[in-house]
């Protein structure tokens, strides 16, 4: 009751920590931050310079003595410290005096975070000025806010394709039957890309120019209409500036191998998958959420691939931070039915 009473008064929040990205949403007020996660550090003076957007906006063109960070790599917090600022900055925006009281915080993190990462990330947000912090594994956070009937007695199956890693469960009577989890995702398509042009091109260019290109005529369908667009880099042979005329078919050709990959933990998952849950999954087939849903052609090559109906969900990069929301929302009613567990698997 008594936490009750505070959480009418302070702004509690659920945080999709992703790789890329980090996302919060705030009891009452829906998602009201989205910020690359990205810290930019003075080394010399170990101050932090810029946090988020305007820190990106530094990757590949800071001076010697500053550094721009991803704190996160693959899924799982690299860098402590720095991922503990990163997280406080982000609380103090969103929290910034308009509450007394400090906040309770839902984090997600992939299912396969070890129990000491899951420790780092809750001692992380409760020295960044949480009042309590809880755990969501990604998945389940992703198939609640893709709104799946994750608590009905049928199977589910999610496809959350992160910055870091791409996760695949199936979902059954509110718990995880079945996960897989591979460190291929948004941030090696961008290198797969970059990699395809130094190698065909002798073209070298930066993680922003390969995410441009994957976002404008990317595809990994054969059947995709292909479009061009120029992209800036240095000669790898002269030393010069260089500009090139890309196709959407460049870019499905250096995704073919990370496709691949993808492919085949989706695959494996499926002959994992126990009968009765499988016949579920004819009717119902695979939902993705996440960023790398967002891919050209990413559904009809899966669809081709599994035989199976895939759907995108409806904003495919909240599902995870608003799955962390609506837990938020129902948290009381949840922590009665599991008083024993404070982390939220089903």
């Amino acid at each position: 009751m008594f936490n009750s009473l505070l959480g009418l008064f302070s702004n509690d929040m659920g945080i999709d920590l992703g790789t890329a990205n980090v996302l919060v949403y705030v009891k009452g007020r829906g998602i009201v931050l989205r910020e690359p996660s990205v810290v930019a550090i003075n080394k010399e003076t170990d101050e932090i310079l810029a946090v988020g957007m305007d820190a990106k906006r530094m990757l590949g063109r800071t001076p010697a003595n500053i550094t721009a960070v991803r704190p996160l790599k693959n899924g799982v917090i690299a860098d402590f410290e720095t991922t503990e600022r990163m997280i406080r900055y982000f609380i103090k925006k969103v929290h910034a005096r308009k509450s007394l009281l400090h906040p309770r915080i839902v984090i997600s993190v992939p299912s396969a975070c070890t129990e000491v990462e899951r420790r780092a990330v809750r001692e992380s947000a409760e020295r960044a000025g949480a009042r309590e912090v809880f755990v969501i594994e990604e998945p389940m956070a992703g198939a609640i806010g893709a709104e799946l009937p994750v608590h009905e007695p049928a199977g589910n199956m999610i496809v959350d394709i992160g910055g870091g890693t791409t996760e695949v469960a199936v979902i059954s009577l509110g718990g995880m039957v079945l996960t897989n989890a591979i460190r291929v995702a948004g941030d090696d398509f961008d290198q797969a890309i970059i990699e395809y042009f130094k190698e065909k091109e002798n073209l070298i260019i930066g993680e922003r120019t390969a995410e441009e290109a994957k976002i404008k005529i990317g595809s990994v369908y054969t059947n995709t209409k292909s479009k061009e667009m120029e992209i800036k880099g240095r000669d790898l042979v002269t030393g010069l500036p260089k500009i090139v005329t890309i196709s959407t078919d460049n870019i499905r050709e250096s995704l073919a191998e990370p496709m691949k990959e993808l492919l085949k933990v989706i695959k494996d998952t499926l002959n994992q998958t126990p009968a009765e849950l499988s016949a579920d999954l004819v009717d119902r087939g695979i939902v993705l959420v996440g960023g790398g849903a967002l891919l050209g052609g990413i559904d009809d090559l899966l669809r081709e691939a599994t035989e199976l109906p895939v759907h995108i969900a409806d904003e495919p990069m909240n599902c995870v931070v608003m799955g962390t929301g609506k837990y938020l929302e129902q948290m009381d009613s949840i922590k009665k039915s599991q008083r024993k567990n404070l982390d939220y698997n089903y």
